[in-house]
């Protein structure tokens, strides 16, 4: 079994990521008037942000997609298939496994809004999804 990860599908799952996260959470995407009242971080505290927290986003994007398209990688030669639905099932696993529980139990002890909860984790889940769209289809 060996380790391939194909840079085209990383490039285009960061693609798909970057979006994903601009229509999420963008001022007139889907949440992004409720996130910014359940966090109350308004336009003005944003613009103070600079391009920092871009920056950040951009680069955890890359990483969720190397981290994708390798345990896709490992999980088709395993399975012996490279299919969609093997990288569909490990976006699946990880964003069970690690994004949702960190983020309940974070948002937990933080006491933030049930719904933020809500809010953020699903946008994970989406953003795991899409991204491994193009993964199980480049792998």
């Amino acid at each position: 079994m060996e380790l391939s990860i194909s840079w085209q599908a990383v490039v285009a799952a960061t693609a798909v990521g970057t979006a994903i996260a601009w229509v999420w959470y963008s001022d007139w995407g889907l949440v992004g008037g409720t996130w910014r009242k359940l966090t109350a971080v308004t336009k003005e505290d944003s613009a103070r942000g600079g391009k920092g927290p871009f920056v950040v986003l951009v680069a955890s994007i890359v990483v969720t997609a190397l981290a994708l398209a390798a345990a896709s990688s490992v999980a088709s030669g395993f399975l012996g298939t490279d299919s969609l639905l093997a990288a569909l099932t490990v976006a699946l696993v990880a964003w069970l496994g690690f994004s949702l529980t960190t983020l309940a139990q974070h948002n937990g002890f933080e006491q933030k809004p049930g719904r933020l909860t809500v809010i953020n984790s699903a946008y994970q889940l989406v953003l795991f999804l899409g991204m491994a769209v193009p993964i199980g289809l480049l792998l």
